[in-house]
């Protein structure tokens, strides 16, 4: 049984067929009406036909057939159809009063050896039968693929959900200390949902007994930059002092960035500060009530930092505000 690679002649009916093409044919016209015959297109053929043209001697009629052929192979699949027709008029070729009476013998020798080489019986069949199991193959893995991003789609938005319920629900805790904290992780859970946590809230300890020296809320990557997330949720707008300790954080580490979520707006003290940091890092602000528009449209959470990362490096604005 003949390997086909991509459906193309494998290399022992290559060479038969340069072999025997030219045999079949008197004239290099005839080598070229063969091909053209088997529904070689114009295109394909120009610049063997334009050699021929230009100068009679330059390709002889195997040098045709080789050349075509070659480029029958190269064009895959597009190709398939003509050069089934080839390879079916070389075996079913009967006619050989058309080729050079010194060429019959050796000519029919060549067919007959394609004819066996093929197995004409069942060839184009097992070309059928190969192309449809490929086309099998790759439909049971696309439909597979899709299965998994359906039900990866649909893990997701539960995820989503959950953590926009426990959001929702911190609008009812009265402990303002337990609300805060318990802001930390339903973020994180948010984070999660959308696949760029990194890490979530954790402290790091100073050496000896300075116990810990900070304190992160969260860390997330977003095309391959890492952020430092600060969430506060207090009653008052945030000023400098309260926005200062998270970029001494940021400037303690090397090529991060940063995100503060607040509950409450910032001063616009807050904003100068920020807006100035801006020349060392990036350092975007984030408000509750963008979240909440975010999970009530069902937006994208890393678009939607994408968008406030792009307005702070082009428009050096560190608050953005998006709500739509």
């Amino acid at each position: 049984m003949i390997e086909h690679d991509t459906y193309q002649y494998p290399p022992e009916l290559f060479s038969l067929l340069v072999d025997t093409i030219p045999l079949l044919c008197r004239s290099k016209r005839d080598v070229l009406l063969f091909f053209r015959g088997a529904g070689m297109t114009p295109t394909a053929m120009f610049e063997v036909e334009d050699v021929v043209r230009s100068d009679k001697d330059a390709l002889n009629k195997f040098e045709i057939a080789r050349r075509l052929l070659t480029i029958l192979n190269e064009a895959g699949d597009p190709a398939l159809a003509t050069r089934r027709e080839l390879l079916r008029r070389v075996v079913q070729f009967e006619d050989f009063t058309r080729c050079w009476e010194s060429d019959v013998m050796k000519a029919k020798g060549l067919v007959a050896e394609i004819q066996r080489v093929v197995n004409v019986k069942d060839s184009f069949t097992r070309m059928s039968q190969a192309r449809a199991e490929e086309q099998a193959a790759a439909k049971a893995l696309r439909e597979a693929q899709r299965r998994a991003e359906v039900e990866a789609a649909k893990v997701r938005k539960t995820a989503i959900a959950e953590a926009k319920g426990k959001l929702f629900g911190l609008f009812g805790e009265g402990d303002a200390h337990r609300r805060g904290k318990q802001l930390e992780g339903v973020l994180n859970d948010l984070f999660r949902a959308y696949g760029v946590l990194v890490a979530e809230d954790f402290r790091r300890k100073g050496g000896g007994t300075s116990g810990v020296v900070e304190q992160i809320d969260g860390v997330v990557e977003i095309d391959n930059d890492l952020y430092l997330v600060e969430m506060k949720w207090w009653g008052v707008d945030l000023g400098p002092g309260d926005i200062s300790p998270h970029i001494t954080r940021l400037m303690m580490r090397n090529s991060v960035s940063g995100i503060f979520i607040s509950a409450s707006n910032f001063t616009p003290a807050a904003l100068e500060t920020c807006r100035d940091f801006l020349q060392h890092r990036v350092l975007v602000l984030c408000t509750l009530r963008e979240i909440v528009a975010l999970l009530e449209r069902e937006g994208d959470l890393p678009d939607f930092i994408r968008a406030k990362v792009r307005a702070a490096k082009l428009e050096r604005t560190p608050f953005k505000e998006i709500l739509s």
